[in-house]
């Protein structure tokens, strides 16, 4: 994932790619490093939680509860950041597209909430509610474990695993940002899980990692990776 250390913005255009470091403009001028995806590999396994879902009155769920049966897709999101903002037209849409092809989508928010009030749990089950269309199941990370976890950096960041919970696919959703006026299509990822799905070899040269707002550490918990 690529991160914007300040996302209020909500900018960035990709302006060139130079090996591991990627530059963007957006109101200010900032310079942020790639992630090392090796850091969760492709072929991983898939970590197990139990997490609280705002929009059922916090009812515990698990990935083993939620996964679908052909494959499962995490996506770290928040309600704040205009990267994720920008994808809510798409994202029903995808989840029930999916859905269909038996692979559940399961949002996670770790932002925390004291820092960020935007993203407190009752944002969280408005915001699926409404915008979401209660499509797929937002839980709360609290104590950030699952994003940790998941050696996860930005919302958004997305990651596709396979029936038997392997990692298939870390990027992002399609080239579209908050501010390129491309229409978000999803278009990346249907490939991936048509690849998946069909037994076809990823084009790891043609993967682009998310964009998005760096994740909101509490202060003191900021993970050795990020």
């Amino acid at each position: 994932c690529v991160c914007v250390s300040d996302c209020r913005t909500g900018k960035a255009l990709l302006k060139e790619k130079k090996s591991s470091v990627f530059v963007f403009q957006t109101q200010r001028v900032m310079v942020v490093e790639r992630s090392n995806t090796s850091e969760f590999a492709l072929g991983s396994k898939a970590v197990d939680f139990q997490l609280p879902e705002p929009l059922q009155n916090n009812r515990l769920r698990s990935l083993s509860e939620l996964k679908g049966s052909r494959g499962t897709l995490v996506a770290f999101l928040s309600v704040h950041c205009p990267f994720v903002i920008h994808l809510h037209s798409i994202l029903p849409t995808l989840a029930t597209n999916l859905a269909e092809q038996g692979i559940s989508l399961i949002a996670i928010s770790s932002n925390d909430p004291i820092t960020y009030p935007e993203d407190a749990p009752s944002n969280i089950a408005k915001l699926s509610r409404t915008r979401l269309n209660n499509a797929f199941p937002f839980l709360f990370d609290e104590a950030q474990a699952i994003a940790k976890a998941y050696k996860a950096r930005c919302t958004p960041d997305f990651y596709l695993f396979d029936a038997d919970l392997k990692l298939f696919y870390r990027g992002r959703l399609d080239n579209s940002t908050p501010g390129n006026r491309v229409k978000p299509s999803a278009e990346e990822m249907y490939a991936a899980v048509d690849a998946m799905l069909n037994k076809k070899p990823l084009d790891h040269a043609s993967i682009y990692p998310s964009v998005g707002c760096s994740i909101k550490w509490k202060p003191g918990n900021q993970p050795a990776y990020f």
